[in-house]
């Protein structure tokens, strides 16, 4: 079970939740049958947990929300998205470390 702090996006929430933050946000696009997906999902709960208010932690499930991860361009899970302003900064593919996280959300 995911952390209570990390926010389900939707098509419906994006703009509001992700795009008009006023921190930095993370973005995990994944799938429920993708393994490293299974394996991330635990370090964004660390990461969620360390961070508090800092920062945003997010999911966009692929399957149920095909449009945002088009608008990402999202081809591989699982997908991270960092963003500032409303803008995307960095995209990373693939399992990152708590610590490394955390320190692309601060620099932001």
């Amino acid at each position: 079970m995911a952390h209570e702090s990390i926010v389900n996006l939707t098509t419906d929430n994006f703009a509001e939740a992700a795009e008009g933050a006023s921190v930095p946000v993370i973005i995990d696009f994944w799938s429920e049958h993708c393994g490293p997906c299974k394996m991330l999902s635990p370090v964004l709960d660390e990461v969620a947990e360390d961070i508090g208010a800092e920062a945003v932690v997010a999911k966009v499930d692929v399957m149920a929300e095909r449009d945002l991860a088009m608008k990402f361009g999202v081809r591989a899970v699982p997908t991270l998205v960092f963003m500032k302003d409303g803008e995307v900064k960095e995209t990373k593919t693939g399992i990152m470390m708590k610590d490394d996280i955390i320190n692309k959300l601060k620099s932001l």
